[in-house]
């Protein structure tokens, strides 16, 4: 395989991945989880040389199969309600506690009406954050137009560096934001596609490389610039987790609703399928018996599916967001820090 295939195929592996990590609604995440269950589960029971049937017949297979789903799903349910009264725990506190969050959410949002020169920020996180990253744009275009009559060159190339990335991140971002609502994933998506913290590095570093050459006009836009990404980064962290806390308590729900059809069916398949001559004939070679076990059992597993896909999402944005400020646990392409 030469090297332009090899490299095609890793983008379209990792666009896959992000789908089914990030991007992808997570119904059809689910989807597709209980499909490959089916699929892979109904396969193996047709390849078996000892046809399902007749383990039915000599044993009680598919009673400690769905005996042991009935356990699995009660046991599931426990497990997402002691995870929904943790969410909930956070927002519960004394008098004192809720007005100190009170006030810190009040002074962050006056900081941030500060830098946008509004009266007050707007109250829509998208647009809360949309607004973050015009004023990181309008400020890198300031930083650009300061040093346009410094005489040294790489002062001027490590800006124009500094400031394209900034722009094309911004600019990203708020395309991505126009119109979005909170509950949906591209808030956050678009969020996490602004990397402030490498920025941030790389912006500190031009201001001490070049203190000597940055005259007062372009320190403190570089400054002006810092600042708003200073203030994007807590927003979008505060965002992340309410975002985190809207997607357990949207997983607890359809945890528990899933949980109620996979029981009627787990106890209705414990109760009715302890004769398998009551399903006879095969369909594309395959007992009809084996076709509606198989089914019961994904049925079933519906929760586990649901939590999966759920999880999964909710472990990657916090293993992407793991440090705030200028830290990056991932790597890095070099040790100047960009991406």
């Amino acid at each position: 395989m030469s090297t332009d295939d090899s490299s095609s195929t890793e983008v379209q592996i990792g666009a896959i991945r992000t789908y089914l990590l990030l991007d992808g609604p997570r119904w059809l995440v689910v989807v597709g989880i209980l499909s490959v269950f089916f699929v892979a589960v109904l396969g193996l029971v047709a390849i078996d040389p000892a046809p399902l049937e007749g383990a039915l017949e000599s044993g009680d297979t598919a009673e400690t199969l769905f005996q042991s789903l009935v356990t699995a799903i009660v046991t599931g349910v426990t497990l997402v309600v002691s995870i929904n009264s943790l969410v909930i725990s956070q927002e519960l506190g004394a008098l004192g506690d809720q007005r100190e969050r009170m006030g810190g959410s009040l002074e962050f949002r006056d900081d941030a009406a500060d830098l946008i020169d509004e009266p007050v920020s707007p109250m829509a996180p998208a647009a809360f954050l949309q607004t973050l990253l015009e004023r990181c744009n309008d400020r890198a275009g300031d930083l650009a137009r300061a040093v346009e009559d410094v005489g040294d060159e790489s002062m001027k190339e490590a800006v124009s560096v500094f400031v394209g990335a900034v722009q094309e991140d911004a600019e990203r971002g708020i395309e991505d934001l126009e119109g979005e609502q909170f509950g949906t994933f591209a808030i956050v998506s678009a969020a996490l596609e602004f990397g402030y913290s490498v920025k941030i590095q790389q912006g500190k570093r031009i201001a001490r490389e070049y203190e000597d050459q940055l005259d007062d006009a372009a320190a403190d836009a570089l400054d002006d610039v810092l600042t708003a990404m200073q203030l994007f980064g807590p927003a979008r962290e505060h965002i992340k987790t309410l975002y985190v806390q809207w997607e357990l308590v949207n997983l607890s729900r359809g945890i528990v609703y899933a949980a109620i059809p996979a029981l009627i069916v787990s106890i209705g398949a414990l109760l009715t399928l302890d004769n398998p001559g009551s399903v006879a004939g095969r369909t594309l070679g395959v007992a009809n018996a084996s076709w509606l076990i198989v089914g019961a059992a994904t049925v079933s597993v519906t929760p586990f599916a649901i939590l999966l896909a759920y999880i999964v999402r909710v472990a990657t944005v916090i293993k992407r967001t793991l440090a705030i400020g200028p830290f990056v646990l991932r790597e890095l392409d070099d040790d100047n820090g960009t991406d």
